[in-house]
This record gives structure tokens, sequence and C-alpha cells, in this order.
């Protein structure tokens, strides 16, 4: 089944290793062949930012921009989607942060983009996420959030820039009515961030178990761990900012003395079973983990696409060197299934032999593009 949009053309500019480059595609899959080192991993990047927040490495903007250059990155893109084309950039903003473009005209919030595209990625870095801090799991749990709610990433950094300014009033004991007015702003963007997270992850373990493949992407078990340590959360969102704002006003001395504030949604974590296993997922072999990671990243592509009509965009780096054959063939399996155009990278192109037609291939190096396997268009 061919998707019902797709990126048609990608163009970069000052980006990364890239002085430039572009790519003009059609509706099957893309798999970038290279060495490492050669700039794969940021053309995925690039493709990640066409999405709220700050893409697949999650660095400052002003980093995406390349050595030597004045600063003024951007990334143009062409989707072809059911309403007709619509062309989405990218790039540098003059106050550090970036711009969006849509169809020619700025856009107002960086969440337009998400009118029309979603987009998932799985990279290496990811590898230790049921082992590493609880801070990667949330990042992991928010990026899988604001695929279904695009203003989830706004909400998030508004949350961490109030308790970044509530933390520095109440260590230079300020007016508590001033810290009453930042706790109560705090309290708002936590509500929204913690009942985002749990409504979406009940979304995805629905379907997570109904769609589970035993044989080769186990099912996982998802909680979060709990908000509160001695009571139950509220139900709704005005009873839990009434419940915020008056525990950190208690809290306040116990904050000043740690000097953090010690509850709320920054502290929660992602907890992961192997469900068939019952088990932690960090117990898992290194085997199971990546199949139980692979597996929750296509169960929330399929929610999204359920939930919004958008089969989100796949940015896969690296995923098959570390799959034996019977994996990766229901790793091919399943991205056709979704229906979406998917991104991969790899050193090996044997490793893709498997998508025969139904992928493109572009060979890398030294951030050049050029033909391979394929053939598809490259300027």
């Amino acid at each position: 089944m061919h998707p019902s949009r797709y990126i048609s053309r990608l163009r970069l500019s000052q980006f990364r290793n890239y002085a430039s480059a572009a790519l003009d595609l059609d509706e099957r899959h893309l798999v970038l062949v290279g060495p490492n080192g050669a700039g794969k991993t940021n053309l995925l990047e690039a493709i990640s930012l066409l999405a709220p927040g700050r893409g697949l490495r999650g660095v400052a903007f002003e980093d995406v921009a390349a050595q030597g250059s004045d600063g003024q990155w951007a990334v143009a893109s062409t989707i072809e989607a059911p309403e007709g084309p619509v062309d989405i950039g990218t790039g540098a903003g003059a106050d550090g942060g970036r711009r969006v473009r849509i169809n020619g005209a700025n856009a107002r919030t960086i969440e337009e983009m998400s009118a029309y595209l979603r987009v998932l990625w799985l990279t290496p870095a990811m590898d230790g996420l049921f082992t590493g801090p609880a801070s990667d799991r949330r990042r992991f749990l928010d990026r899988l959030v604001t695929t279904l709610i695009p203003g989830h990433s706004a909400a998030v950094s508004d949350y961490e820039k109030t308790m970044r300014q509530r933390n520095r009033l109440v260590e230079e004991n300020a007016d508590p009515l001033w810290i009453d007015a930042v706790e109560a702003q705090m309290a708002a963007s936590a509500a929204a961030v913690h009942f985002s997270r749990a409504d979406s992850l009940d979304d995805l373990q629905a379907m997570i178990l109904s769609g589970v493949d035993e044989a080769n992407f186990p099912a996982a078990r998802l909680a979060l761990t709990p908000l509160f340590e001695d009571r139950h959360v509220p139900q709704s969102s005005a009873a839990l900012e009434a419940e915020l704002r008056d525990l950190w006003q208690r809290e306040r001395p116990r904050d000043r003395a740690a000097g953090r504030t010690l509850t709320g949604p920054h502290r929660i974590d992602l907890e992961v079973r192997h469900a068939q296993k019952d088990m932690p997922a960090a117990l898992g072999s290194t085997g199971e983990q990546k199949a139980l990671l692979i597996g929750l990243i296509l169960a929330q592509a399929r929610l999204v696409k359920r939930s919004t009509g958008i089969a989100p965009f796949l940015l896969l780096d690296e995923v098959a060197a570390h799959l034996d054959p019977n994996r990766r063939a229901a790793l091919f399996e399943a991205l056709d299934a979704l229906s979406t155009q998917c991104f991969m990278t790899g050193t090996d192109p044997m490793l893709f032999e498997a998508l025969g037609e139904g992928a493109q291939q572009v060979l890398v190096k030294d951030g050049r593009l050029g033909p391979a396997a394929g053939n598809p268009r490259v300027p």
C-alpha cells in the first residue's frame, strides 16, 4: 500500500557537514548508505526538525549550523499530502531559536507543522534507554507524547523554565507572593504535562496489547512511577494544580536546602517491563531490549496514525545492523504495513536487500549525496 503522504523534496543549507544537499524522492522508503561519519545521521536530524522540539539529537539550534558558516542553517521540504503538496521549511531564528515557514508564509507556532506531518525516530543513542538515567526515559516519553499532542513539547519547556525560576526565588528567599505566582504558573504546566503523559501512555499500552508480535517484537508493559509519594493524583487538572501549589508552598524549606524542586513531573520515571517474561526491560538481553524498543516505536506509529490520521515518518538510524535476518524481515514487513515513508541508515547496503524495489538508496560520503541502487534523483 502506498503512503498517503511522503516527502518528495528535501533541501539542506549550511546544516552540519552539508554546505548544501538536495534530494528528490518518491513515496518509497529511503535508505542512506555510507561509511560512519559521512553525514547519514545528520540528514535524519534535518528531517526530525520538521517537528516540534529539538530534533533527534536534542541540541541547541545554533549547534546544527555548519562549522565556519554564518549560522544561517535551513531545511526545506515538500510534503505530498492528500490535500496537495505542502512546502515546509525551518531554519535559524534571530533569537537563537528557529523559524518555520509553511507554503511561503511564516508560521505562528512551531506546532503548525504537525498539521501536515509527524515524525518518530530510533537511534543507537537510545539503545541504553532501559538501563540509563530516568531523564532519558522522560525525554523518550515526551517525544512519543508530542507526536500525539504537538503542544506537549512546549508545555514541558514551560514547566522546566518556571521551575528554574522557582528554584532561584526559593534559594533567594524572595517575596512569598512572588513565589506563589510562579508556582501557580508552574502548576498549570505541570498538570498539562502529567495528564498528557498519562493519557498517551494508556493509549499506547492499549495499542501494544491489540497488536503484539510475540515472535519478533515482544510486548512492553508500561507505567509511570507515582507523582506523589503518599497520595493519589487528583482526577481533574484544576485539582492537581491546587494540590501541587499547596505541596510546593509547604516544601519550600526542604527544596531550599536541596537546591532544587523535589516533587513534580520532572521526577517521574517511565517503567518498562517485558510483558511475556514479566521482568524489567533493563534485565533483558541486548537483543530483547532492542526488540522491545522497536516494538514501542512501531506501536506508537500505529497509534499516531489511528488517532490523528497521519502516519508518522520514521527515522531509523543504524537499526538493521543489530537485528538477525528474521527480525530484520519482520521489521521491514511492519514498516510496509504502516503505509508511511521510512528513512533508514546503514553502512552495508546488503542489510536492506529484502526491501527490494520498495526502497530507494542514496550513497552518502563526506557530506555529499550520490545515486546508489534504486536510482533516486539526486540533483
